[in-house]
């Protein structure tokens, strides 16, 4: 039977993504937010996940106004970088399990999630940038993946709740895999963070900070959150925090904390990440 041993949550930035490939990590502005996921690839290449499942946002690259679900699985046998206005990254493309990302889709569909299933497409910063800070610049990624996208940037998201819901539910598949597998889940984006005007730049620490706790003491809380208390409080794209409820949904009541990290700033933003893992 496979399982869900652990989840990850971390900032997505694009800028990281710059800086890792222009080898510029070991700048003096850069160095403190790599050094923060030090632990997390010692971490993670100890465990050794056969799939991680890894809910990211798009940004324009696979979908556009043109066509904008709410959930889409990815089910390819693979995935490209995509070419975000300056070349694809240089980093290996990025493979899936589609056999595991099918039966999610026919569970989680069967479950009344409303599943968008994508046989093609090219996936962004949203989802190699996480693949980068934990597993560092290999030859090629050493896990499958399976992209699991989410509209935060066309109002209206889905709801915080909703997504926990959908974690449950993905937990509940994976469980029912019968295949010997050891699965990750991680949720990506945010954390505070507003990218356009008058409060562009905004960071909130004490909103950040009370959300990782409640990743741990109570998730459900965070479930309340409405939309536009995101907004106010976390920014216009800390809704991205939605994803990472996600993750927490497919995790154990009695997940425990195994690591965190904070760092601000990296670019515009707040760095968030946290290691959540199964008794």
């Amino acid at each position: 039977m496979a399982r869900i041993v652990a989840g990850v949550a971390t900032s997505h930035i694009p800028a990281i993504a710059a800086a890792l490939d222009s080898g510029k990590s070991h700048e003096p502005y850069w160095q403190p937010v790599f050094s923060g996921y030090e632990f997390s690839k010692r971490w993670i290449a100890e465990q050794k996940p056969d799939v991680v499942v890894l809910v990211y946002n798009d940004h324009a690259s696979a979908f556009s106004l043109d066509l904008i679900p709410t959930f889409a699985i990815g089910c390819a046998e693979s995935f490209a970088p995509a070419d975000e206005g300056w070349g694809p990254r240089p980093v290996p493309v990025v493979e899936g399990h589609p056999e595991l990302a099918w039966h999610i889709a026919q569970a989680t569909i069967l479950d009344e999630f409303d599943m968008t299933i994508v046989n093609k497409m090219d996936v962004d910063h949203g989802l190699t940038v996480p693949l980068s800070l934990m597993f560092g610049q290999p030859a090629a990624w050493p896990c499958k993946v399976i992209p699991l996208a989410v509209n935060v940037v066309q109002y209206p998201p889905p709801l915080g709740k909703r997504c926990y819901a959908l974690g449950r539910a993905i937990r509940k598949a994976v469980e029912s895999f019968d295949t010997d597998l050891k699965v990750m889940i991680w949720g990506t984006g945010g954390m505070s963070h507003q990218l356009q005007g008058p409060r562009a730049g905004l960071i909130n620490r004490e909103f950040d900070t009370a959300f990782l706790d409640g990743l741990t003491r109570d998730p459900e809380a965070l479930t309340r959150i409405s939309h536009l208390e995101y907004v106010r409080e976390a920014g216009s794209e800390g809704i991205e925090l939605v994803m990472w409820l996600i993750m927490r949904g497919a995790l154990a009541a009695d997940a425990k904390e195994n690591y965190r990290f904070y760092h601000v700033p990296a670019s515009n933003t707040a760095v968030g990440h946290i290691i959540l893992e199964n008794s």
